[in-house]
């Protein structure tokens, strides 16, 4: 299924740990690597239109393709939202790092 007319924003965040030493100088930082990147797609949509979505979200794990780097990747879609007055769908996607 392709999404036309749709607004995306990405949110990706390095995984860090920071240690502070009581008594000592400065703290150690750790870099454990990227998280998965949380994508958040906006459109409008009519009723029908939800209803394919809406099943899209039950069925399962979708594929996406990352329209800012052109990779194809499984996600999880983590949250859907729905405002019936304005047509308006949000879907929360979470990248799915080991697939």
């Amino acid at each position: 299924m392709q999404l036309e007319g749709c607004h995306v924003s990405v949110n990706i965040k390095r995984r860090l740990e920071r240690k502070l030493v009581r008594g000592g100088e400065g703290d150690d930082l750790r870099d454990e690597g990227s998280e998965s990147a949380v994508y958040t797609v906006r459109l409008q949509v009519d009723t029908r239109g939800y209803k394919v979505l809406e099943g899209l979200f039950r069925a399962g794990q979708p594929s996406f393709i990352d329209p800012f780097i052109d990779r194809e990747m499984l996600v999880a879609i983590q949250e859907m939202t729905y405002d019936s007055e304005t047509g308006e769908v949000e879907l929360v996607l979470v990248e799915d790092a080991e697939a």
